[in-house]
């Protein structure tokens, strides 16, 4: 449920309909003020089950980095995906976070028969889909992708943070925390804060 990188993510059981492979798809980083939306798209493998998925927002930054590893290497395939700040400009975060998770389904190597996503909407796509509201915390390929996404994102930052430190993005991964927002006021925008984004758009005023 084997890799494409991204341009150079057990409990209650569910029973499908629809035979052959699925995949599960979340994102990472709607709210925040800054830097891209990511998606995740997983399809496990049951002959190397993961134990210890779950949401990634309840795991701590080190199990969600070793489960991270462990997905990549046992998954049966996964895709990982973004859509940049221009886009969420652009469409509206909504739209942008569809894009990304199309983006991570059309990236995967094999093409699941159904497809199982985190939330009440899903992107537009050729393959049957379902919006699982909480599934990253019912089924295991949506943790799996909601990890990928999440360990991806956060180290972006961290990385964009060396380029920017005075704004913090390593410690609070661009969400408006108040030394962001203080940040902002005493720095204004860099490259890719997202300009639509209130606590933005009034800094840029």
């Amino acid at each position: 449920m084997r890799s494409k990188k991204f341009l150079k993510a057990e409990q209650a059981p569910f029973v499908w309909d629809t035979p052959g492979l699925v995949a599960g798809v979340d994102e990472a980083g709607r709210g925040p003020l800054m830097g891209p939306v990511v998606a995740a798209a997983v399809i496990l493998d049951d002959l190397h089950p993961i134990k210890g998925l779950a949401d990634s927002k309840v795991l701590t930054a080190l199990r969600r980095d070793k489960l991270y590893d462990e997905i990549r290497a046992k998954a049966l395939c996964f895709s990982i995906a973004q859509a940049t700040v221009e886009e969420i400009d652009e469409i509206n975060i909504l739209q942008a976070t569809m894009l990304a998770m199309k983006r991570a389904v059309e990236g995967l190597r094999l093409k699941p028969a159904k497809v199982l996503v985190d939330g009440n909407r899903i992107p537009t796509l050729v393959i049957v889909a379902e919006a699982i509201v909480g599934g990253d915390a019912l089924v295991p390929a949506i943790s799996a992708a909601s990890i990928l996404a999440k360990v991806w994102r956060d180290r972006w930052c961290q990385e964009f943070h060396l380029a920017y430190p005075q704004y913090g993005f390593a410690t609070h991964k661009g969400y408006g925390t108040a030394e962001h927002l203080a940040a902002l006021r005493a720095h204004g925008a860099c490259p890719q804060h997202r300009r639509t984004f209130r606590p933005v758009a009034e800094v840029l005023k």
